[in-house]
């Protein structure tokens, strides 16, 4: 059953569930730390409807810094002001920042720790009809090792703007990944959201498998969930909206419980959330994990449920693969 405890919205499972893009909790935060924090600008590459910065755009247009198709100078111009007082988002879809840009982000955000927040849009097979050349699918493999990096992938527009916020409020550089179009919205204004901490969204008594979700996929990962309960096979689906610093305490508890782990992303399998928290175990619980996510291949244009039928990222594949890490164990 979904988690009491964490005030979700009750309508999850209903054919008329609310849709967000997180593009729009994204820019909704903007607004909002822009009137609470005179030092928060925003830079974006020719890209700032697209990215829902255009809010901020128009409300506070002398904090507003449109850089043109130039990322690598935008990020730059951000690693400058970031290290001077200010507090720079800098917007654009994720195959372009950190795609194009990630030796300057390196250089001379990380490297400083300037104080950048990097929104990454587009993300995914989300990204659909627009193809592999703006799925971004490797983005978190690409950052994930930089030092001092935090990394959120807010799972519906709600967390997103919670996530946006929170980033303001962090000291150092930070990666913001959202996806273009609308989802399901899973949380409410009362589920809580701490930085660097996991939650519990799907519970049940004496669980067989843990099932580890990043942004949108997480609703995948309830479907399944329900799906498997129904059929006598219980689980946790457990929300990571911070990919880094991981919340090592929860998982590992999350894993005693059951001995088994799915991961789900919407991302190449290899190097983002499944990594991640293969490494946490292998160091500290070795366990039988199934990982959900591009298998090592560009994905083609198509809708996002097609794409995610296709790819075997959707509630049936998760299903499957927990049907096969819990013989497994």
């Amino acid at each position: 059953m979904l988690n009491p405890y964490l005030k979700l919205n009750q309508k999850i499972f209903d054919e008329d569930v609310e849709k967000k893009a997180t593009r729009e909790g994204y820019g909704e935060g903007l607004v909002e730390l822009g009137e609470k924090n005179p030092n928060v600008v925003v830079l974006t590459a020719d890209l700032s409807g697209s990215t829902n910065a255009e809010g901020f755009e128009k409300k506070y247009p002398e904090r507003f810094f449109e850089m043109g198709v130039a990322e690598q100078n935008m990020a730059a111009v951000a690693a400058g002001l970031g290290v001077t007082g200010k507090i720079p988002f800098i917007s654009s879809y994720a195959t372009f920042s950190p795609g194009k840009n990630w030796e300057t982000i390196r250089t001379t955000i990380v490297y400083n720790r300037s104080n950048v927040k990097i929104a990454g849009h587009h993300s995914g097979v989300m990204t659909g009809p627009d193809g592999a050349t703006h799925q971004a699918t490797e983005d978190i493999s690409s950052i994930r090792s930089w030092p001092g990096l935090t990394i959120f992938v807010p799972c519906d527009g709600i967390e997103a703007k919670k996530a946006t916020i929170k980033a303001g409020e962090i000291d150092g550089p930070v990666y913001l990944r959202f996806t273009r179009d609308k989802t399901p919205v899973m949380t409410t204004e009362e589920t809580p959201f701490e930085p660097g901490k996991s939650q519990v969204f799907w519970t049940s008594e004496s669980p067989q498998v843990s099932i580890f979700a990043m942004g949108y996929m997480l609703y995948q990962a309830l479907l399944a969930a329900k799906s498997l309960e129904e059929n006598g096979i219980n689980s946790l689906v457990i929300n990571v909206p911070t990919v880094k610093p991981l919340d090592e305490k929860g998982i590992l508890e999350a894993v005693k419980q059951t001995k088994a782990v799915v991961t789900v992303e919407d991302h190449q399998a290899a190097g983002g959330l499944g990594s991640t928290i293969s490494e946490l175990l292998a160091k500290n619980s070795p366990t039988p994990m199934e990982f959900i996510g591009l298998q090592d291949t560009f994905a083609e244009s198509g809708t996002p449920k097609e794409l995610l039928a296709k790819y075997k990222m959707d509630a049936p594949a998760i299903i499957e693969a927990a049907k096969k890490v819990i013989s497994r164990k």
